[in-house]
């Protein structure tokens, strides 16, 4: 069988696709969907990997979660049925460590009366003082934990925004430096 000037160079190109694949392969992992492949880089830190499950996982809780307004593990916090490690607590705010925490300070920041507040996008004009309480106590967290410099307040509003309980809350992190864009 006679090999043609376009066989040899089809297989000069396989050839080099070949090696190249080879060199990406020890660096990145190949995902092919049909005709399109897309090389990403490979998780090689535990963190990664962590933090890639605990998204996963938090995406879960949130599409698993539901606004019907009944009482939240929050609600228990704020009656003391279930400990928590409160790091300030006023008439109107109570804030205390995340079970899982995203950054070496993580504390959440919630009203103590819900009122209707279950997410941002439920805010009415009645809720402006709390709302501001809420941002204040942020604040005075920060400055409790030493990162006053430089911290982040997170609100995840619905199943879309990764809201995996129905009382209004605010994340603090800090404690590294944080990236940008978040999500």
């Amino acid at each position: 069988m006679a090999v043609t000037s376009s066989s040899m160079m089809l297989l000069r190109n396989l050839s080099t696709a070949g090696r190249i694949a080879q060199s990406v392969r020890t660096k990145s992992r190949i995902f092919s969907t049909g005709e399109l492949i897309r090389v990403l880089p490979r998780i090689t830190s535990p963190r990664s990997i962590s933090s890639t499950r605990a998204a996963h996982n938090e995406e879960a809780a949130a599409k698993a979660a539901s606004d019907t307004g009944a009482p939240t593990i929050f609600d228990k916090i704020i009656a003391k049925e279930i400990p928590s490690d409160i790091v300030y607590e006023d008439e109107s705010v109570l804030a205390f460590r995340d079970i899982n925490p995203q950054a070496p300070v993580h504390v959440l920041v919630i009203p103590k009366l819900r009122d209707g507040l279950t997410t941002l996008g439920k805010a009415e004009p009645r809720h402006v003082e709390v709302l501001g309480q809420l941002l204040h106590a942020s604040k005075i967290v920060a400055e409790k934990e030493g990162i006053v410099d430089g911290f982040r307040v997170v609100i995840n509003n619905g199943a879309e925004g990764c809201q995996s309980v129905y009382h209004l809350h605010l994340h603090v992190l800090g404690g590294r430096q944080m990236k940008w864009p978040p999500g």
